[in-house]
């Protein structure tokens, strides 16, 4: 399958942190990228929430991946590059 199509149509589908508190996010962030490392790009859907990013980014620069929190029109999710 040619790399293009790989990507838009990843097996992986995004994590999706809707509705969890904030003490069990690390957790299930460390084990959804350390899994799916070789799937990258990720997606990790945070919401707005500034606490939740902050948890995201600590994990995966803890683990030592490039990330891309966002775009302009909407800052709620964070893209896992390697």
């Amino acid at each position: 399958m040619p790399k293009r199509f790989k990507y838009k149509y990843s097996s992986t589908p995004p994590l999706d942190l809707h509705g969890l508190k904030h003490t069990e996010v690390y957790q299930l962030v460390e084990n959804y990228v350390l899994i799916n490392q070789l799937n990258c790009p990720l997606k990790i859907i945070t919401g707005n929430s500034d606490k939740m990013k902050s948890i995201v980014t600590d994990v995966l620069k803890t683990h030592g991946f490039k990330y891309s929190a966002g775009d302009y029109y909407n800052r709620g999710y964070i893209d896992v590059l390697n």
